[in-house]
C-alpha cells in the first residue's frame, strides 16, 4: 500500500502546475520560425512575454524574457526543444545581469 501511495504522490507531483522565468536569445536565422509559439503548440506551455528586444528591421538576434507556465515535464520538454534548436536560454537561477 505504501508503494501505491508513493506512486500516486509522484503522479500528482508530475501533473502539478508550476512556472519558471527564462531569457532566450533567438538567432536571426529563426526570425521566420514560430519558436515561441511552438512552446505553446508543441509543448503545451502557457507563455507570457514579459519583455523583448528585437530590431525593428529584424536584424540580429532577438532577446525575450519569458514566463513559462505548465507541468514540470512540459517545461522540461520546452527547454529541450530550445536546446535542440540551439536557442540559448538562461533561467531564474542563472547569472545573467541584464541584456
Amino acid at each position: 500500500m505504501q508503494k501505491l501511495l508513493t506512486q500516486t504522490k509522484s503522479e500528482i507531483d508530475s501533473n502539478r502546475l508550476t512556472q519558471t522565468r527564462i531569457k532566450i536569445q533567438v538567432p536571426e536565422r529563426y526570425h521566420r520560425e514560430p519558436v515561441i509559439a511552438n512552446l505553446f503548440y508543441q509543448h503545451g506551455l502557457k507563455v507570457n512575454i514579459a519583455a523583448a528586444l528585437l530590431d525593428a528591421n529584424a536584424n540580429g538576434d532577438g532577446w525575450f524574457d519569458l514566463q513559462l507556465y505548465g507541468t514540470q515535464s512540459q517545461i522540461d520538454s520546452g527547454l529541450i526543444y530550445l536546446s535542440e534548436m540551439n536557442v540559448r536560454f538562461w533561467n531564474e537561477a542563472s547569472e545573467l545581469d541584464g541584456w
